[in-house]
């Protein structure tokens, strides 16, 4: 190939990589003033929220009690900082207007959501402290609340899950998500910010649960990996697009165990104390108490279900 065909092909390349019609939904139109949110710093965010929330286990490893204090004013003031840069990138991505400039009502409404945030860590601090108890009770293996909060794959992305959480009742735009999918990353375990999950929740290995956005979870649950609270097929509406914004998930009320690669779809309930098997294809409510598992028939390869 000579290299006015190179040249020729590259031009034509970018000729058509520019169309305006086919860049419609593809295109950010970035200005100085509403830039898009930073991986980068939402990883710094996150990293700093989980120092305050574990000092010593996260961040500074060498904190002392007696410089506790001055480690978390100075964190602090780093995540309200960073955080309001964040929300406020968050809000001007959120508006439709490609026109929009943030404001300085924007900029103030994006440090208010920070500090609110911020003064969430103590709750979230406590709702944590149950999950790694949850965790560790709940394994065996385990050794102590530290070797759970340090290597445990599955406080990692509960702890992404609460603070994306909190920033989700809030109303921040775009940026739980963001949290919640370098969770999934790190992880393998995705769960949406949207769903409500109650205290005391564990996740047994984790790698492959996946919890959707209208999930509502009650307290002292546990997940075996594999696990997949999702939707059924969604209504249309008449046009054919997907009808958004409806309850779709599943409902686990409190102290259910759901066993590896179970799969729980649709808005339904699986009541208290109920027990759903490992392989388990589930969408009809079950009863408070039930134990849901597969029995395979004499001289029959195949698994039937049958509750209990």
């Amino acid at each position: 190939m000579s290299k006015a065909i190179i040249i020729e092909a590259l031009q034509q390349a970018i000729g058509e990589l520019s169309e305006h019609e086919s860049l419609k939904g593809l295109f950010h139109r970035n200005t100085d003033d509403s830039p898009l949110p930073s991986a980068k710093t939402l990883k710094n965010i996150v990293a700093l929220s989980r120092a305050l929330i574990f000092p010593g286990y996260f961040g500074n490893s060498n904190v002392k009690r007696e410089s506790l204090t001055f480690h978390i004013g100075v964190h602090v003031e780093q995540l309200q900082e960073q955080l309001t840069s964040q929300i406020l990138s968050g809000l001007c991505f959120n508006n439709e207007d490609e026109n929009c400039e943030c404001t300085d009502c924007q900029r103030q409404q994006a440090a208010e959501l920070a500090a609110q945030f911020i003064s969430s860590l103590p709750s979230l601090r406590r709702i944590l402290s149950t999950d790694v108890e949850a965790m560790y009770n709940g394994d065996p293996a385990a050794q102590n609340f530290g070797e759970v909060i340090c290597c445990y794959p599955a406080i990692r992305a509960i702890t992404n899950y609460r603070i994306a959480h909190r920033l989700y009742e809030l109303g921040v735009p775009i940026i739980p998500r963001f949290i919640t999918e370098m969770a999934h990353s790190e992880t393998g375990i995705d769960i949406h910010p949207g769903a409500q999950i109650g205290h005391h929740f564990a996740i047994d290995h984790g790698t492959g649960v996946v919890i959707g956005a209208t999930c509502i979870i009650g307290n002292n649950v546990k997940l075996y990996q594999g696990v997949t609270l999702g939707a059924k097929s969604f209504p249309l509406d008449e046009d054919g697009n997907p009808i958004k914004g409806i309850p779709r998930h599943p409902i686990l009320e409190d102290n259910v165990i759901v066993y590896s690669n179970a799969t729980i779809l649709g808005r339904i309930t699986v009541g208290k104390g109920a027990i759903v098997g490992g392989n388990i294809w589930v969408t009809e409510d079950v009863k408070p108490g039930a134990r849901i598992t597969q029995n395979r028939a004499k001289g029959i390869d195949n698994y039937t279900n049958y509750a209990i």
